[in-house]
């Protein structure tokens, strides 16, 4: 690719201001960028919000929207940032850097960020069902909360991070939870079986019921409302609210055509960069990962505000590659568990300090004599240690560890 010329860029463009795209805008103010910023917002009624706390907090009444916005009014006002709310983006011609707006506006820049997130995965036939939900947005959050306490019965369907947190917020809702998935343990994929079946332990405990290792084949209905989720043997699971926590997709459609490469995600280089003068952030950016030696994309909080600073740097010249040590962190019941590293359901997992009987420990991932990851159960600073220990680079700061 053709070097930009950074000492002249006068305007950039971040599309999506959530996490990435605001801190985005933050690290290019912090590094002296004098020119025009413009964030192109999709969402009309919130300011830039955290996601983390909509699946904890906000689902279960603890925090009101009110506290999930990224920074106070005086804070984006000193960015003097352009905001353009309530339009997202249409499409785009990367060789023109231009992005069309749903509402007809062309914005040029001499860069563009593109930090448009994530689209939740659902069921066939979910959207013409009230009471079926995904988990997103605020809104999403919001809707989901108001069926939860008018609601008794709630199925979740997937057993990954978001899954389970819901499952958690809604049990301590006082309602009765089933959750149904393909995979034989909570989070098994993520964290792998001898954790996962810790986790689906805690849940039964808390009489959350498993239907693991179980298909979903579709959701039920009745006069418009959901009534249960229908099982690929044809058990049919009742529900009055259900959750579809299976995963999400990046948000690349309106990207079609643009002369990006397209994959899972923004395919970038090691820079984050997918064509001169554009760049790719947060949960949408699919990256070669230079001390993995392949390509990466990761969904959690933290990476949305370290990926950010890397752009940002790299926008005013840096040429800095992204290497990350991924972090995540997840609390459900009295289990606060934190993940750094890349842990896979093949690695073999040792507790290196705690026991799992007591639920507080330490646990080491690896394979062939290299250690990839680092958990914590209820152990976050021998986590921090172990990491410092066993991976590259420091422990993300207090205000960029909260997951996607």
């Amino acid at each position: 690719m053709p070097e930009e010329n950074h000492a002249t860029a006068r305007s950039v463009l971040i599309v999506g201001a959530s996490a990435a795209g605001l801190a985005t805008a933050e690290a290019l103010r912090r590094k002296e960028y004098q020119g025009a910023l413009t964030l192109l917002d999709a969402e009309r009624h919130h300011p830039p919000y955290d996601r983390p706390p909509l699946s904890k907090q906000v689902l279960k009444g603890d925090w009101e929207p009110a506290r999930t916005p990224l920074r106070t009014g005086e804070q984006l006002a000193a960015l003097e940032v352009k905001f353009v709310s309530g339009d997202g983006a249409d499409s785009f011609d990367a060789a023109a850097r231009t992005v069309t707006t749903r509402t007809g506006r062309r914005l040029r820049a001499d860069h563009v960020v593109i930090a448009t997130g994530l689209y939740p995965r659902a069921l066939p036939g979910q959207g013409s069902l009230a009471g079926a939900h995904v988990l997103r947005s605020m809104e999403d959050a919001l809707r989901l909360r108001g069926d939860l306490l008018g609601g008794e019965r709630l199925v979740v369907v997937g057993a990954g991070m978001l899954g389970t947190e819901i499952a958690a917020g809604a049990h301590a809702l006082g309602l009765d939870v089933t959750v149904v998935a393909p995979a034989t343990t909570l989070m098994g994929p993520q964290v792998g079986d001898l954790i996962g079946g810790l986790l689906s332990r805690l849940h039964t405990e808390q009489r959350v019921r498993m239907r693991l290792g179980a298909a979903v084949d579709r959701l039920t209905g009745e006069d418009g409302r959901v009534t249960g989720v229908r099982l690929a043997t044809g058990e049919v699971l009742p529900a009055d609210v259900v959750a579809v926590a299976i995963g999400a997709r990046p948000a690349t459609d309106w990207l079609t055509g643009s002369g990006l490469p397209l994959g899972d995600g923004v395919e970038c280089d090691a820079h984050c960069r997918a064509a001169p003068g554009t760049w790719a952030v947060g949960d949408v950016a699919s990256w070669h990962d230079e001390r993995l030696g392949r390509r990466l994309r990761l969904e959690n909080r933290t990476n949305a505000t370290e990926q950010a600073q890397t752009v940002a740097a790299n926008i005013m010249g840096a040429a800095r590659p992204y290497t990350p040590v991924p972090y995540y962190w997840t609390g459900q019941y009295e289990a606060k568990l934190q993940v750094h590293g890349l842990p896979s359901p093949f690695d073999d997992v040792k507790v290196v300090e705690g026991s799992l009987d007591e639920r507080r420990f330490a646990a080491l991932y690896g394979r062939g004599g290299r250690v990839t990851a680092v958990l914590g159960w209820n152990m976050p600073k021998q986590a921090r240690l172990l990491r410092r220990r066993h991976l590259s680079g420091p422990p993300p700061g207090a205000d960029a560890a909260r997951p996607a």
